[in-house]
């Protein structure tokens, strides 16, 4: 339990309805990550289908595309984040599949650690007519490093990151967030981190699909908010998270204790 995590911020062109394409990039990424010393690798929202309402891209959670992520995890021996359109069926019938926007973390075996359900959907972009939003929110620790996990959309509802800032070190946000938008995306970024004395890791895809231009812009910021420089040697951009320093800043400046929630 070192409380040091080396994390790759895993930006890529995820390609549009393409998820062996997409899956063969993620590989090229994830082995050249962990080459480079990574210990996590984070990958885009929908990494193996772009941000897409069609719901015949899902995926069952237990299906080849979810164990091809796994397997790509193991392979490196790394922890994994990816975002997957997936396909499981609803609690209250069974005989009725749902659709949910997760953000899925894998153990460096490939077993999945942690599911984490968008818990706010896009209605703008007609997000909440296909996909059903998640309820709770999603932690998990990497190396003494105690992570939540959240997608795209949240990035925009401070109380979704505020609900859980005592309880963690580091937010990790997968994203598909249009270059359209990309004022929004580094403001919101940095405004996470500072407000929650978080250090906040943002990344998004590149490329075009669905009509819409990403232009990436992954980032981290510390929990003092000033953005990491990472260390791009490996290829892959790598920052270093510290537990001791999320302490140290909130030990000086104990404002999340006047917090009401």
């Amino acid at each position: 339990m070192s409380g040091r995590l080396s994390v790759a911020l895993g930006q890529y062109d995820t390609g549009w309805h393409a998820p062996e394409a997409s899956l063969a990039a993620a590989e090229t990424l994830i082995t050249r990550a962990a080459a480079g010393g990574a210990r996590l690798v984070v990958l885009p929202e929908m990494a193996t289908t772009g941000f897409t309402m069609d719901k015949t891209q899902a995926t069952p959670l237990a299906g080849p595309v979810v164990s091809r992520l796994g397997e790509l995890a193991a392979r490196s021996g790394v922890w994994l984040v990816a975002g997957v359109a997936v396909r499981e069926e609803d609690g209250a019938d069974a005989t009725a599949p749902c659709t949910v926007n997760t953000a899925i973390a894998f153990e460096p075996t490939g077993r999945v650690a942690a599911v984490h359900r968008k818990q706010r959907l896009f209605a703008y972009g007609g997000e909440h007519q296909h996909y059903r939003a998640g309820t709770t929110p999603t932690r998990l620790t990497i190396d003494g490093v105690r992570i939540a996990l959240f997608i795209c959309y949240e990035l925009r509802f401070p109380e979704l990151f505020g609900a859980v800032a005592r309880d963690v070190d580091a937010m990790i946000l997968i994203a598909n967030w249009p270059a359209a938008r990309r004022a929004h995306w580094d403001a919101l970024l940095r405004a996470r981190a500072i407000e929650n004395q978080s250090y906040f890791v943002g990344v998004n895809r590149t490329g075009t699909a669905g009509g819409l231009t990403y232009d990436g812009g992954s980032a981290a910021f510390s929990p003092w908010g000033e953005e990491l420089a990472p260390d791009t040697a490996p290829g892959v951009p790598l920052v270093t998270l510290e537990a001791n320093k999320v302490a140290e800043v909130r030990e000086r400046y104990p404002f999340l204790r006047d917090r009401a929630v």
